[in-house]
């Protein structure tokens, strides 16, 4: 008998969930339950029945609803957020109810009142792209819309969305238009995200032909930096309409709706290419970096791509990136705390690297809030996964299985989250080396983020030390300098690895160099290694004062305790007796 041929139809799927669900719960259960019911009947329905939608299904903080029109989906999103604004006005910030809502146009199965497929899918995975407050579209409804609405649309970009086969083009409906067409400058929503604009470098070097060099460099810095998640870069045919024009860089923030703007020049002559390049805080219009870069001409790729990989490098990365530290350093008075989740995100950061107990579990506590804050954020549940191996690294954990469980869990949750996002590989790389001590795993794991973004030193950083502890020191050292060369401003534990690397190749003066290098971070662990490095070279008392050193942070550090599997996850057993004789030496406790 012939199956059932499945129903279908052409539908405009909205998709919304409630900003920070799981804290507003836990800070009041009855009474988010209460004002949810009560937002559902007071504003959902009157508005999705007034634009002739009809509910799918409700899902605890989330709700699905179908529309016929395309128009009438994106009226509804749009009156939606407006009327939730207006219901927040008397409520405190932690009681306020924030939608993010995702819209996509597409064909559906219908089963039952149930709808499934694609068309729904993406819905999903756009309301998970979307800022708190903001209502977000597919390249599809833009175009339904784009001439029947008094609306602008903000071009985010071409996404890979989880388990969606094809690139979506995406968009942020940005606020209403004026008579001219353009978007009115009060409608552009600020991004809560570190958010910046590349303009076309400035070919300078009175050639036309030239402007592949120019043009290429700019495209691959906007692609290298939107591999960044946590970051908001403007897709590329918005950044090129400036190009060849005079702009001042305070009009073309408000006109894309971005804090930062990146610009530069490139000049050639006599075989050499010289390249400026300065970001610049639109709202103050304050220089907050810049940079020059002169390469010798050789192989015109080849140097185009390295002064992309120096200039993103140096922006973007997490730890010591200047965009992120020009972010920070804002001062824009009080902020909602559903705008937040990447300030309390990088908070922890800052807190983890001070490698103290205290600092630990204050980190802990900063990444959860920035979960809980935004849903569709990878990076802190990565964050948390690496809170708990360090507690276990360094012993505050009074039950190391159970951090390594948490671990495991975080790390793969982030994965779940986003796939595309380099840190979930990264933290689950950490699990399977200090956890498993499945060393080659581990580097399978740091290669796999590496590729996701080859941009990230911080990533590349470790991915040197898991070499290492892989029994191949000498490649570790190649992707730890590398690392260090990219992310110019790197932190302090890029130095703790390196000299511990320099250990592990036996190359104990440029150990000990690395580590005499480091002035603000002092951990058992770089006493430690820069013990064994000064041991080795018959370096006695040198070898001894860092023992005493190790002690005075750690009475209790002997070479049993320092040398478990989970602090120093050796592949080779020869490298594990090398540590451990080189600390006997030293005069560190048995």
């Amino acid at each position: 008998m012939a199956e059932a041929r499945a129903q279908r139809r052409l539908a405009a799927i909205l998709a919304a969930d409630v900003v920070g669900y799981s804290r507003l719960m836990g800070r009041d259960e009855a009474g988010t339950l209460a004002t949810l019911k009560a937002r559902r009947s007071e504003v959902l329905q009157p508005v999705v029945s007034k634009h002739h939608g009809r509910v799918v299904k409700v899902m605890g903080d989330g709700v699905l609803i179908e529309f016929a029109s395309a128009v009438d989906a994106v009226e509804c999103a749009v009156q939606l957020q407006s009327a939730m604004d207006a219901a927040n006005v008397e409520l405190t910030e932690d009681e306020r109810i924030v939608l993010r809502i995702g819209i996509n146009l597409g064909d559906v199965i219908v089963e039952g009142s149930d709808l499934y497929g694609d068309g729904v899918n993406i819905a999903a995975r756009l309301e998970s792209l979307a800022d708190p407050g903001d209502v977000v579209i597919s390249e599809k409804v833009r175009r339904e819309v784009v001439s029947k609405l008094g609306l602008s649309f903000e071009d985010l970009g071409e996404r890979i969305l989880k388990n969606i086969a094809e690139a979506v083009r995406v968009y942020r409906v940005s606020g209403p238009t004026t008579s001219t067409g353009k978007a009115a400058v009060s409608g552009t929503v600020p991004s809560a995200k570190p958010s910046i604009a590349v303009l076309p470098f400035t070919n300078m070097s009175g050639d036309p032909a030239q402007d592949y060099f120019s043009d290429g460099l700019t495209e691959n810095i906007i692609t290298g930096l939107s591999r960044f998640r946590d970051l908001f870069v403007i897709a590329r045919h918005s950044s090129f309409a400036y190009k060849a024009k005079a702009a001042k860089v305070a009009n073309v923030c408000r006109e894309l709706g971005v804090r930062f703007v990146l610009e530069g020049s490139i000049q050639m002559a006599s075989g050499r290419v010289r390249v400026t390049a300065q970001l610049i805080d639109g709202t103050t219009d304050r220089h907050v970096w810049a940079e020059r870069y002169d390469r010798k001409l050789e192989d015109i790729f080849n140097v185009q791509d390295e002064v992309t990989d120096a200039i993103v490098g140096a922006l973007a990365t997490s730890y010591g990136g200047r965009l992120r530290k020009a972010w920070s350093a804002r001062s824009e008075g009080a902020v909602s705390p559903d705008f937040r989740a990447i300030d309390f995100f990088q908070a922890g950061q800052d807190a983890l690297g001070r490698f103290t107990k205290e600092d630990n579990v204050r980190a802990l506590e900063l990444f959860r809030k920035a979960a809980e804050l935004d849903r569709g954020y990878a990076k802190p549940h990565a964050k948390i996964a690496w809170s708990n191996i360090v507690d276990v690294i360094f012993g505050w954990s009074d039950d190391p299985a159970a951090s390594l469980t948490a671990a495991l869990a975080a790390a793969n949750e982030a994965i779940r989250r986003d796939d595309d996002e380099a840190w979930g590989h990264w933290a689950l790389g950490a699990y399977y080396l200090y956890g498993l001590q499945q060393q080659d795993r581990a580097v399978v794991e740091l290669q796999k983020a590496v590729e996701v973004n080859p941009n990230d030193a911080d990533v590349m950083t470790d991915l040197g030390l898991f070499l290492s502890y892989a029994g191949r020191p000498q490649e570790g050292l190649e992707w730890a300098l590398r690392a260090m060369r990219l992310n110019p401003h790197y932190h302090d534990w890029y130095t703790m690895q390196l000299g511990q690397i320099y250990f592990d190749a036996r190359r104990y003066e440029e150990g000990i160099a690395t580590f005499g290098s480091l002035s603000a971070v002092e951990t058992v662990l770089i006493e430690l290694y820069s013990a064994a490095c000064h041991a080795m070279l018959e370096n006695k008392s040198a070898a001894q004062l860092a023992v005493k050193q190790a002690l005075k942070f750690n009475p209790g550090a002997t070479i049993t305790l320092s040398s478990t599997p989970q602090r120093a996850p050796y592949k080779d057993p020869k490298d594990l007796q090398h540590f451990r004789a080189a600390l006997r030496k030293a005069g560190l406790p048995e």
